[in-house]
């Protein structure tokens, strides 16, 4: 028997990932990202400070109290965590995080930012078709903040969406490219199929409502809300409403599997549940109080709705669990 030495792997060099290689693009979009940031950074921190800027006499901000402050430095702590997710997806040691981790946050991100990236850029083009709020709409709104703040704050969400979509999936595609999350496969197990099923009449059911919010309807809405409609309004009530249908038919389309490969449910399903998710539990917590950006008294419908928009985004993410988890067995 030979006595010479063999070399032996170390089992991590084997199931390490790749350091990422940043070209120019993701480099642009790291820089994008972390600079999209510093207007609503800016913005919280001031207030937190005491500043009123970009809030208008009589806004429902200036009697905020304890409240409003402890909402103004989670969200300000949330949009920090953008940072943290940008370093993460383009320095070395992100790959060594763990991936609920970081899943989880991309999928809140996702699911906060999207509706804006959808809703935003339309009310930009329905005031620019002339459509924008009338005078009835706009006298029954109460004061909240100066229209300049919405376009610096929403423009730098729209670019922090874009600039983590470039980054996350460059970086899921090196890091977990060989588990083939997108490829086609067998139908899910029966329990995630029922989820599934219950996903879909939830986001129909909700998305129904959303949409029917969108043309105008005034059933379960509160009052004041109901009064300030306009179209600008109404394309909000659009954006929740596709993402409501995308997350039921992403949730059914994974559960049923096929030949075809999985990306576009799979990305329908993420992206759609994260922001029924996200927007239903953020509205909810707006109705009980805890964040005063609504200002406004609710009802039990307007409580059941985003309460079922919230569900939707739960199952449809148990839809996903599930789907990740046969693929990585099969």
């Amino acid at each position: 028997m030979s006595t010479r030495a063999v070399p032996v792997t170390h089992p991590m060099s084997i199931t390490r990932p790749s350091v990422p290689r940043l070209g120019t693009g993701r480099r642009i979009l790291r820089a994008a990202a972390l600079a999209a940031t510093l207007p609503y950074l800016t913005l919280k921190a001031a207030w937190l400070a005491g500043s009123r800027a970009g809030i208008p006499d009589g806004s429902i901000l200036l009697s905020g109290g304890t409240a409003l402050t402890v909402g103004n430095a989670v969200t300000l702590a949330m949009d920090a965590c953008v940072i943290l997710l940008v370093l993460v997806l383009t320095r070395p040691w992100g790959m060594r995080v763990p991936g609920p981790l970081l899943t989880l946050p991309v999928f809140v991100a996702t699911g906060l930012l999207t509706p804006i990236v959808l809703g935003y850029p339309a009310q930009l083009l329905v005031k620019a078709l002339g459509l924008g709020a009338g005078e009835a709409a706009r006298a029954a709104r109460e004061p909240f903040l100066d229209p300049w703040v919405f376009a610096v704050v929403y423009g730098g969400f729209i670019i922090q969406a874009i600039a983590l979509a470039g980054l996350f999936v460059p970086y899921a595609r090196e890091r977990w490219g060989g588990r083939r999350p997108g490829a086609p496969g067998r139908p899910l197990p029966s329990p995630t199929g029922v989820v599934a099923g219950a996903a879909a009449l939830a986001g129909a059911v909700a998305g129904a409502v959303q949409l029917y919010w969108a043309f105008g309807g005034t059933g379960w809405l509160p009052a004041e809300r109901a009064a300030a409609y306009s179209a600008e309004s109404g394309v909000v009530s659009g954006a929740h409403a596709l993402c409501a249908f995308a997350a039921a038919a992403g949730a059914l389309l994974l559960a049923r599997g096929g030949r075809r490969a999985a990306r576009w449910p799979l990305a329908l399903a993420w992206t759609g549940g994260a922001a029924a998710l996200s927007w239903g539990a953020w509205t909810l917590i707006a109705v009980l109080g805890v964040n005063l950006g609504e200002g406004e008294p609710s009802t039990a419908g307007f409580f059941l709705a985003y309460a079922d928009q919230m569900i939707t985004g739960l199952l449809t993410g148990a839809v996903l669990v599930g789907h990740f988890r046969a693929r990585r067995e099969g």
